[in-house]
């Protein structure tokens, strides 16, 4: 049997997109490709943490734009960590490779889900800036513009 909410509780909710200037800490992680994501790998680099699906359109629309500025600002600096919440991380390998998207993705376990909570929506963007305080925090579709802005904080 399970336990019931008592009356008037509210249902538990996602947490909320983080505030800027908050210090997050993000855990290792094994990617998709097999290799790790290290607190290394953004020591002093600025940090785009990307939530994504496969099956999600907007993430579709936002995914080749995520690309194109890891490709072009990573040897200024930038790195770029997609955790995807497919329900397989099959599926989520299939997807990058079938684009040829480069960025490295990881797949949100419980584990990691529980370490590095994804904020409300689809996409969700978040920047960390080179000192790993939060510079930017959005959830939905960014205009392409919005994200190739995202190079300021190098």
């Amino acid at each position: 049997m399970r336990a019931q909410p008592a009356a008037g509780a509210k249902p538990p909710t996602e947490p909320a997109l983080p505030e800027l200037g908050t210090l997050l800490s993000v855990p290792e992680v094994v990617l998709l490709d097999g290799s790790r994501h290290t607190r290394a790998d953004a020591q002093g680099r600025v940090l785009v943490l990307y939530w994504w699906a496969s099956w999600c359109p907007f993430c579709t629309l936002q995914s080749p734009h995520i690309d194109a500025l890891w490709r072009q600002q990573q040897a200024r600096g930038l790195r770029v960590l997609g955790l995807s919440i497919d329900r397989r991380a099959e599926d989520a390998s299939r997807y990058l490779a079938q684009r040829g998207y480069g960025f490295p993705s990881a797949w949100v376990t419980p584990a990691l889900a529980q370490a590095l909570p994804k904020p409300p929506g689809l996409p969700v963007t978040v920047v960390l800036g080179r000192d790993g305080r939060v510079r930017a925090a959005e959830s939905g579709q960014l205009f392409p513009e919005d994200i190739e802005q995202f190079a300021r904080f190098l």
